[in-house]
């Protein structure tokens, strides 16, 4: 794991009145360039030849320079590092960064300074360490399953990593669990399926809430909140497709996002939610989450929330809220994304002389 001294010391040659924010052009990249600009930084997007027409194509969204690889793996290289080095850049992760990078190696192998705390994706990657993060903050669960035999009930199948639900399967016992299996090493010969979990499926109403923890506030902001659209799972609904079908043909891979507004008397739930995981995290990998996070739960029709999963970074359905969501205009005055809202905290960093406080 890279230490965080070695992060600190790479951020004291930044020139911090030249810092530039850059990502991967993919995920919320197009918000996170934009809102960037909106707090007056520059950006640089990484990307492959064959993605940059794509994001010219919004001149208010497009970074101003582009750094330009054949591969993923180039990012890692130390030729690479050092142009972003050189440009005072700060990287800011998100999903599809960290699974075409790969988690392990943002900790043991890039040494450009990042926003939030990357100490958080060991703990998000591996389902275990979320679980296990999740009950110390003490709320709702879904029931997990150790082994395939122990399956009593109907149960969703998810492997490690940020893969937006690819591969995953359900099933409600352990015969169907080997039988589904099987046909995922099939369809997925690349994936390292060996490394699954077994959770409780609950029914009720999927909602991703995004908050955003700043340490220089000190509070953390509840910012929006999405559902997805998963491949073909919503169509088979559709058609009236039986469980069988369902459970045969269901694909979970997320496609859209759609915006979500919930009854005021739910948001004390979700503020208890959001400020339990933080505290938690504090006590787990001081310093703890930083920035966007969500936690995405089922509420079930007794209005309770089940928390199945966290997501330690800006989440894509954000891009819902590009000049802000019907909760950041009662934050900010002017228009806020998740995206600008990163950029803010970089810029309050800077003014308090606290910009350490928020990188590693």
């Amino acid at each position: 794991m890279i230490e965080k001294s070695e992060i600190d010391e790479a951020l004291r040659r930044y020139d911090s009145r030249k810092i530039t924010v850059a990502t991967l052009c993919s995920h919320s990249a197009l918000q996170i360039f934009f809102g960037a600009k909106q707090e007056g930084f520059r950006t640089i997007g990484i990307c492959k030849p064959e993605t940059k027409k794509a994001y010219d194509s919004f001149p208010l969204g497009k970074p101003e320079e582009y750094l330009i690889v054949k591969s993923y793996d180039e990012i890692l290289s130390d030729a690479f590092q050092e142009e972003l080095l050189k440009r005072n850049a700060v990287i800011i992760p998100h999903g599809s960064f960290v699974e075409y990078v790969g988690a392990k190696n943002l900790e043991k192998k890039f040494f450009v300074p990042m926003f939030g705390n990357r100490k958080v994706l060991d703990w998000e990657g591996d389902r275990d360490k979320e679980m296990f993060w999740l009950k110390k903050a003490g709320i709702p669960l879904p029931k997990t399953f150790e082994s395939p035999e122990d399956i009593d009930r109907l149960c969703v199948i998810k492997f490690h990593g940020a893969k937006g639900g690819k591969g995953f399967f359900l099933a409600e016992s352990g015969e169907e669990f080997e039988e589904k299996m099987e046909e995922a090493r099939k369809k997925f010969p690349e994936a390292e399926l060996s490394k699954h979990f077994i959770q409780e499926y609950i029914l009720g109403v999927r909602y991703y809430p995004h908050y955003f923890y700043s340490p220089i506030l000190n509070r953390i902001e509840l910012f929006s909140i999405d559902r997805r659209d998963e491949s073909n799972i919503d169509g088979l609904h559709r058609i009236g497709a039986t469980k069988d079908e369902i459970q045969s043909f269901g694909s979970y891979v997320v496609t859209g996002n759609l915006p979500v507004v919930v009854r005021e008397s739910l948001l004390p739930k979700l503020f208890d939610i959001g400020g339990r995981v933080v505290k938690a995290s504090l006590d787990l990998f001081a310093p703890g989450m930083i920035g966007p996070f969500c936690v995405e739960s089922v509420c079930r029709d007794d209005l309770e929330f089940i928390t199945f999963e966290v997501s330690a970074r800006i989440v894509a359905g954000t891009n819902l809220y590009p000049l802000g969501s019907q909760y950041s205009c009662y934050l900010f005055e002017e228009p806020m994304s998740t995206g600008r809202r990163i950029s803010r905290e970089i810029n309050l960093a800077i003014k308090d002389k606290r910009l350490a406080d928020v990188i590693f």
